[in-house]
């Protein structure tokens, strides 16, 4: 069939695909401004060949070498490391990390719990909503409340996506910044035996949460719709369990009764809670923001907060193909995450074989991702030229 997966078509297709459209100058440039100001051949590469063979440890001086780098092992993926004091080897001991793009990793298989049409490796476009909501969300914050600008979001090529954080300030955040930064974007706490797991108290909301019940405001009957978490007696459970009244619990699963579907059983469950704070002025207190809870329980994003707060963590790069399906790990914008359809996402087969019937449309959408890396990485290398300038400018005032 056209287009369908065999990984063991990638060491033919590979070398094509690396020749002809891998990024290779932007792809460099960025790496070069994230390295700044050491050399880029301080920066890790690592590289995964057939058959799973692992190099770690790798590096290069210039686009040159790293186009025969390509062509001599034909990676069947590519991730990225931190950048050192020096050129990264094995066994080299006296290598000290100096920085590291800022990254936060999403996979929707920390969703499992919460959505119904998937699992595990499977995704759909109906939970691809959930990345939705998390980009808008994260980018957002990431924005407005640390001042960051030079944000690359990156389709993971199977069940997630990447967002890299290249701004100067994040690149050389140490490890209790990073985890700082982490903490403060996370509200979902606790493991499967943990059925509440978002607590607001009782205090005014801040503002971030405010701005990230908005955007999940959006989405919110969408993904009731798609998902439709109360339509089986094990989701219904799940739901109950999260209220913390056993009248008011009494209460909602006896107003499901009157709902068929999942939308009609929220607006019972809306009904009602209103209702009994109305009648029980002392239930406000601890049950305050119990809507904001939930939908925060099911619908914010779940981060892997171990790749963010930590510097040795290697990261899958921008346009890499992922070998499990063969997509190409585009670069996308967060306001435009919610038309993408993973369909329209390229493959390294409807971009090279000419009997595709989605090679033109899957190369336009090629071009596109490769215009949006184009557009972080030179509003990266103006930034990064206005603070060498001004650096230097600082050392002369001195």
């Amino acid at each position: 069939m056209v287009g369908q997966h065999d990984e063991n078509l990638l060491p033919e297709m590979l070398p094509v695909y690396y020749t002809r459209l891998f990024p290779q100058n932007i792809f460099c440039r960025w790496l070069a401004c994230g390295s700044s100001p050491q050399p880029l051949s301080n920066r890790e590469l690592s590289f995964t060949l057939a058959d799973d063979i692992y190099l770690r440890y790798l590096s290069i001086n210039n686009q040159k070498e790293f186009q025969t780098l390509l062509q001599k092992k034909c990676p069947h993926k590519l991730d990225i490391g931190a950048v050192y004091n020096t050129k990264p080897s094995i066994g080299r001991h006296d290598a000290v990390v100096l920085s590291r793009e800022l990254v936060f990793d999403i996979d929707l298989t920390d969703y499992d719990e919460v959505r119904t049409c998937c699992q595990e490796a499977k995704v759909c476009n109906k939970c691809w909503k959930f990345i939705v909501v998390a980009c808008e969300i994260i980018n957002a914050a990431l924005k407005d409340d640390f001042g960051f600008q030079n944000i690359l979001w990156v389709f993971s090529g199977r069940r997630g996506c990447h967002c890299w954080v290249s701004d100067y300030e994040a690149r050389t955040l140490d490890s209790p910044g990073r985890a700082a930064i982490a903490d403060y974007l996370c509200l979902i706490f606790g493991g499967e035996n943990k059925n509440k797991k978002v607590h607001l108290g009782s205090d005014n909301l801040h503002s971030s949460i405010k701005r990230s019940l908005n955007i999940i405001d959006r989405y919110f009957l969408e993904i009731l719709e798609d998902q439709d978490f109360l339509s089986t007696s094990e989701g219904t459970k799940k739901f109950l369990k999260i209220i913390p009244d056993d009248t008011l619990r009494k209460q909602v699963e006896d107003s499901f009764g009157r709902g068929s579907s999942t939308v009609d059983k929220w607006e019972c469950f809306i009904q009602t809670y209103y209702q009994f704070c109305k009648e029980n002025i002392n239930a406000i207190r601890k049950m305050k923001y119990l809507v904001e809870e939930i939908k925060i329980q099911y619908c914010y994003p779940r981060l892997d907060v171990n790749v963010t707060k930590g510097f040795n963590h290697l990261l899958k790069s921008p346009f890499s193909i992922h070998p499990k399906t063969g997509k190409v790990s585009i670069v996308f914008k967060p306001e435009n995450a919610r038309n993408m359809k993973l369909e329209d996402i390229p493959t390294i087969y409807s971009l090279l074989d000419d009997n595709s019937p989605d090679k033109i449309q899957h190369q336009n959408n090629m071009r596109t991702a490769v215009k949006n890396f184009q557009e972080v990485v030179f509003s990266l290398e103006k930034t990064e030229a206005l603070r060498r300038r001004n650096e230097a400018n600082t050392s002369i005032d001195f």
